[in-house]
């Protein structure tokens, strides 16, 4: 049985940017999830406004954005893209003393989204890390993941 082959390695096994020109423009939508777990007191901290950095939900959702914006920089062979739009929701949940991190981010392309998503999801949780780990060093990231996306020859994915 042989293996898939895979779309960044070239016939000699060099890394490359896949050539994208002859897809066709589609809609295309990835929506990533991820988790920040933290004592009650830290959770508490973020939701009566009193981290000393700030807002800690407001600047988290804006690092999210604009880190789907900036994904091409951050991953290397990944395409620049014209997102149409991006958005972060921060849902604390006082239950499991976590924040739950959801990003969806849209695209007219020849490329899918999903690294933006995935890219979204993981700033907007190391931006709540950031803000708060003065207060609580024990904090986990957790759950990082692709949830679903649609558009493109593959087609629709869903967790």
């Amino acid at each position: 049985m042989t293996s898939p082959k895979l779309t960044h390695i070239d016939d000699h096994g060099n890394a490359h940017m896949v050539d994208v020109s002859d897809k066709a423009v589609t809609d295309r939508t990835a929506i990533a999830t991820g988790r920040v777990l933290m004592k009650p007191e830290t959770l508490a901290l973020i939701l009566e406004g009193r981290a000393k950095k700030g807002d800690v939900l407001g600047v988290a959702r804006v690092a999210g954005i604009l880190a789907a914006k900036r994904t091409s920089d951050l991953v290397p062979l990944c395409h620049p893209l014209a997102i149409t739009k991006v958005t972060v929701e921060l849902e604390p949940n006082e239950a499991e003393n976590a924040i739950d991190v959801r990003a969806l981010v849209k695209v007219s392309g020849q490329t899918g989204v999903e690294m933006e998503a995935l890219t979204a999801a993981s700033i907007a949780c190391l931006t709540i890390y950031d803000m708060v780990k003065a207060v609580d060093r024990g904090i986990i990231i957790t759950d990082l993941k692709l949830v679903e996306k649609t558009g493109g020859k593959s087609g629709a994915f869903k967790l």
